[in-house]
């Protein structure tokens, strides 16, 4: 785990600046240092062989993470992952015989029902990961439609639905551009028609509306390896269904390799958005809890976003170890 965190310089920062009163400063700097402490809580499950040890590498500093079990022999199918600010509860899906899906179900619902120490529901988000190359998706349609969506409250914004391994969708890896680390039009066609199929069939089963999206996590094989392709996609739609306050603690564990996220789409600029996000993240995290605007009135209310800015672009710390060269800031 890492000592430095990006909190630590931002509220240097505020300390030093004379734009703000002490009772404004305590009251950012108490929240910045909230931040510290913020958890994310992401359920990933999907069917064996979908990739999600490589989607959890290809996203986040993994290497960092302490990896522990329930003592519950119950529950020791979901592996825990715990970052600085992310913990990553990794689930088997379905499909692994009749009782195994009857445990794993059993353990997936126990957690969507799970409280944290404030009563509220543990987990932020749950992704489920489809694996693009298989013809077969009814376990995982089961999972969703059946154990997950059932489950989730009201709430159901925390239901994320991805397509791996986009590269082999098409059979042999037909229409990949390995070169450039893209898809070709066939199977940009096939992917979208993929993506709408499985949009139809869970909200003709559950009638929630959900929008999948489709990457692949890459891989390292050896001297053989594979960057990533839309994983800022996969990064952007996971904070657009994160709580916007919680969404800037991403910044602290997403991978520091800025290959990992250059190749997508550009159906949008998801880095520019990500940078975005974290932004008005970072200003709601700061005030969060009190009304800032309206502690330091007017006229010195834009300084906030100003010292916030600034602090950002200054930081030689964590925060732009992590996402200075990726993002641009």
């Amino acid at each position: 785990m890492s000592n430095k965190h990006f909190t630590d310089d931002l509220i240097s920062v505020f300390r030093d600046d004379p734009s703000f009163d002490e009772q404004s400063k305590t009251l950012i700097m108490r929240n910045l240092a909230k931040l510290k402490d913020t958890k994310v809580n992401i359920l990933i499950t999907g069917a064996t062989g979908c990739g999600k040890s490589s989607t959890i590498n290809a996203l986040f500093n993994s290497n960092k993470a302490k990896v522990g079990q329930g003592v519950d022999p119950e529950t020791m199918d979901i592996a825990k992952y715990e970052l600085d600010n992310i913990v990553l509860f990794d689930s088997p899906g379905l499909g692994d015989g009749k009782e195994a899906d009857r445990r794993h179900s059993k353990n997936i619902i126990d957690k969507l029902y799970e409280k944290n120490k404030d009563g509220d529901l543990l987990i932020d988000l749950v992704l489920v990961i489809l694996d693009g190359s298989s013809r077969d998706l009814g376990t995982s349609f089961e999972l969703i439609n059946n154990v997950i969506i059932p489950n989730l409250g009201e709430d159901k914004k925390r239901l994320l639905v991805a397509i791996n391994q986009a590269d082999i969708a098409m059979k042999g890896g037909n229409h990949w551009n390995y070169k450039d680390n893209k898809p070709q039009p066939e199977l940009v066609k096939f992917l979208d028609e993929k993506v709408e199929s499985t949009k139809r069939r869970i909200k003709e089963a559950t009638s929630v509306d959900v929008d999948p999206i489709y990457y692949s996590a890459g891989y390292k094989d050896g001297s053989e390896e594979q960057r990533p392709y839309n994983l800022s996609k996969l990064l952007a739609f996971i904070l657009r269904h994160t709580k916007e306050e919680k969404r800037i603690v991403f910044a602290q564990d997403i991978n520091k390799d800025n290959a990992m996220w250059q190749d997508d789409d550009q159906l949008e600029n998801y880095r520019e958005e990500i940078k975005n996000s974290f932004m008005e993240s970072l200003k709601a995290g700061a005030s969060q809890g009190a009304d800032i605007v309206g502690a330091i009135g007017g006229a010195i209310a834009g300084k906030f976003g100003e010292v916030i800015g600034r602090g950002v672009g200054a930081l030689g710390g964590a925060l732009v170890g992590a996402i200075g060269s990726i993002f641009g800031w």
